[in-house]
C-alpha cells in the first residue's frame, strides 16, 4: 500500500516540543509517517498512542513496545486513553482529511479520477456511505450536506437534480453523479466543483466535522499543562473549528472572561499559522491547502 510522505511532519512533530520520556497521540496514524518521527524522539520511558478507524491502515503498525495502535476513531480519544490507564498527555497531533492511500485506492470511490461505486467510507463498519446520502436522502438533507459542507452555491438546484435523476434509476457510480450534474460542471471549474461535491458527501459519511469537535473538547482535560497540540487542517471548515477552539475554548460565541476581564482559554497560540514551502507542495501535491496550527495548554 502506498501512503505518500506525510505532510509537514518536521513543522508539525517539532511543534509538540517533545520530551524523552513524555505520553503523546497521533490522532490519525495512516502511514506512520508522523508516529515514526515522535518516536525517533522519545526516550525508553516514553510512550506513542496512535488511532486509526481505516482497518487498511493497521498494516502499518509499528513494533515497538513504546507504540500502541488503536483502531478506532479519534472521537473515542478519552475513552480509549481511560482504558489504557493514560490519565494525561503530553502532545496530540492530528493531521486531518483523507490520507493519500485513501485518495489512490479506487474502490475506495474517495477520488474524483476515479471510476468506483459510491462509498467515502473511511471505515468499512460505518453503516452509511455515499450511495445512501446521494439515493436516500430528502432535498432538504441533500442541500444542507452540499451547501455547508461543500460551501456550493448551487446547492439547492443541485439537490433537486439528484433527486430527479434517482427517481428513474439508482445513482450508483462516481460516473453517474458526474453525469448527473454534469450542467453544473463548466469545463474550466469541473475538477473544483467535483471537489467541493465529494467533500461535502465524504464529510457527511464520515462525520468528519463532528469527530472533530468531539476530539477537541476532549484535549484540554487530557493534555498536562504546557502540553501541546499541533493540529494540520486541509480546508477551511476543518481550520475553522481548530482556530476557534484554540482562541475560545469553544467553537461559537464569545470567549468568555474571569472577573477582571482576562480571557478565560485553556490554551495559548504558539507562532503563527504555517503552511508547507513551494518545494513540498511540489513534492506532494497534496500538501498545497494543508494549515498547521500549534497551542499550548495554560
Amino acid at each position: 500500500m502506498k501512503y505518500h510522505n506525510p505532510v509537514l511532519l518536521k513543522e508539525s512533530v517539532d511543534g509538540l516540543r517533545i520530551k524523552k520520556n513524555g505520553v503523546y497521540v497521533d490522532i490519525t496514524f495512516g502511514g506512520g509517517g508522523h508516529s515514526r518521527e515522535i518516536l525517533k524522539q522519545l526516550g525508553e520511558a516514553g510512550r506513542l498512542i496512535a488511532f486509526d478507524q481505516d482497518e487498511e491502515a493497521v498494516a502499518n503498525e509499528i513494533q515497538d513496545d513504546r507504540f500502541t495502535l488503536i483502531n478506532e476513531n479519534f472521537r473515542y480519544l478519552g475513552q480509549f486513553l481511560k482504558f489504557y490507564g493514560i490519565k494525561k498527555v503530553d502532545g496530540i497531533l492530528a493531521d486531518f482529511g483523507v490520507s493519500s492511500h485513501q485518495f489512490d485506492s479506487a474502490e475506495r470511490g474517495f477520488s474524483t479520477r476515479f471510476e468506483a461505486e459510491l462509498d467515502m467510507r473511511m471505515t468499512k463498519r460505518n453503516e452509511l456511505s455515499a450511495y445512501e446520502v446521494i439515493n436516500q436522502y430528502g432535498h432538504h438533507q441533500l442541500r444542507r450536506v452540499l451547501f455547508e459542507y461543500g460551501e456550493l452555491r448551487n446547492a439547492e438546484a443541485m439537490a433537486s437534480e439528484i433527486i430527479s435523476a434517482r427517481e428513474k434509476k439508482p445513482i450508483k457510480t462516481s460516473t453517474e453523479l458526474k453525469e448527473v450534474l454534469k450542467r453544473f460542471l463548466p469545463a474550466h471549474k469541473e475538477h473544483k466543483i467535483l471537489a467541493q461535491i465529494y467533500q461535502a458527501i465524504r464529510i457527511e459519511v464520515n462525520q468528519e466535522l463532528e469527530a472533530i469537535k468531539e476530539f477537541l473538547m476532549q484535549t484540554p482535560a487530557l493534555l498536562d499543562k504546557e502540553g501541546r497540540l499541533s493540529i494540520i487542517s486541509y480546508h477551511s471548515l476543518e481550520d475553522r473549528l481548530v482556530k476557534r477552539f484554540i482562541q475560545m475554548g469553544k467553537f461559537e460565541g464569545e470567549v468568555e472572561k474571569d472577573f477582571y476581564g482576562a480571557p478565560q482559554t485553556p490554551f495559548k497560540k504558539i507562532g503563527n499559522l504555517i503552511v508547507p514551502t513551494k518545494e513540498e507542495i511540489k513534492q506532494n501535491n497534496r500538501a498545497r491547502s494543508a494549515k498547521l496550527r500549534i497551542a499550548e495548554r495554560i
